[in-house]
């Protein structure tokens, strides 16, 4: 999920928990599979969103139709702390703010970590220009703060994503012994922060940081819903298909600002949730994508290395306009075989899963 993967289940004492102020579902609710396919979904058309960066370039006119991607990762990492951590913990249990601390730390450590085997990794691929010393009070701003991630047409860092949704499990872990008090907390905040970007557009100001948090928390007060209800929702398949239309109409018209952004997540996801729901889970492609959608962070930081590679292999051969077709379905192909690896030898090797829980869990 932004990738945020399911929180394990084991070793979990649930019959000694108090009794929550406010949850989305049974503490012994099924793993759901359709928000599987949905996070893999997403995995699968990030990674067509950075093979246009990488190989058609930052000029594309049609972006606006992929503004949603990062967004959604957020949102659905905001839904998972309710949905998920939230049938998993009680609120007052101390577990659960430390777990969602912990992760976060860890989130924005990988991001650090990536970005500066990125910066030793560019000069030797080729494939563009590092940063050849530390980055300025004004570049930490920008990165940390305001978001605004490319400066002069140049990205100051990769993997951004990991930054915002650091952010998410933090402030949410901050927020839990409140929402232990009072359970409309995370609504609370969430009007608050809206009013914020409000008031910041009204001094012609703007953070796109605080817009990806403010999805973020949205995404757990959506968490809260039954996922019965969530089902009912989607099922609307001609009202769903109507509003899709009207969104699709209104970003070629007026581009995508903050409130269209907010739609265009919402739409998105339960498109992709009702393709999920409507499908079976043993055919081959449909369990590929879910399998895609229980290692989205790995997906999501394993595709951009993939992209890395290829672009600069594809840089030194010369296929002519075959290159496109290529370079997208070995893009998509190396993605899934890296997540069909590290799924076979997590059940193999009890060191390997415990490597991988260490890092990403």
């Amino acid at each position: 999920m932004t990738p945020i993967e399911t929180v394990p289940q084991e070793n979990q004492n649930l019959a000694a928990k108090p009794k929550l102020p406010a949850t989305a579902s049974s503490p012994k609710a099924p793993r759901i599979h359709a928000l599987d396919f949905t996070k893999g979904a997403l995995v699968l058309i990030m990674v067509l969103y950075h093979w246009i960066n990488y190989f058609i370039g930052l000029e594309w006119p049609y972006y606006r139709y992929l503004r949603f991607l990062s967004s959604s990762f957020i949102f659905i990492t905001g839904f998972m702390i309710s949905h998920i951590y939230l049938s998993k913990y009680a609120a007052a249990d101390p577990r659960l703010w430390k777990r969602l601390v912990t992760r976060g730390v860890k989130l924005m450590a990988i991001f650090l970590a990536l970005n500066a085997a990125r910066d030793l990794a560019i000069p030797i691929l080729g494939t563009g220009t590092a940063e050849q010393s530390l980055p300025s009070l004004q570049d930490l701003f920008t990165i940390f703060v305001s978001g605004n991630f490319t400066v002069a047409g140049n990205k100051l860092v990769s993997f951004t994503i990991l930054i915002v949704i650091s952010y998410v499990l933090i402030f949410s872990g901050v927020l839990m012994p409140l929402f232990n008090r009072y359970k409309y907390t995370f609504h609370v905040v969430c009007l608050l922060l809206l009013l914020s970007i409000a008031m910041l557009k009204v001094f012609g100001a703007g953070s796109y940081n605080l817009e990806f948090i403010t999805i973020g928390m949205l995404g757990v007060v959506a968490g809260f819903m039954p996922i019965q209800r969530l089902n009912d929702i989607v099922r609307h398949r001609y009202a769903l298909f109507f509003a899709y239309l009207c969104y699709t109409i209104a970003i070629s018209i007026w581009n995508v600002p903050f409130p269209l952004l907010l739609v265009g997540v919402a739409l998105n996801l339960m498109a992709l949730y009702a393709v999920g729901i409507s499908r079976s889970e043993t055919g081959v492609a449909m369990s590929e994508v879910i399998l895609l959608g229980k290692y989205s962070l790995l997906g999501y930081i394993s595709q951009v290395a993939i992209l890395q590679i290829l672009s600069a292999v594809f840089h030194h051969i010369n296929l002519g306009l075959a290159a496109l077709p290529v370079s997208f379905v070995a893009a998509c192909v190396l993605t899934i075989a890296t997540i069909e690896v590290v799924n076979r030898a997590r059940a193999r090797s009890g060191s390997v899963d415990k490597l991988y829980k260490a890092v990403f869990a």
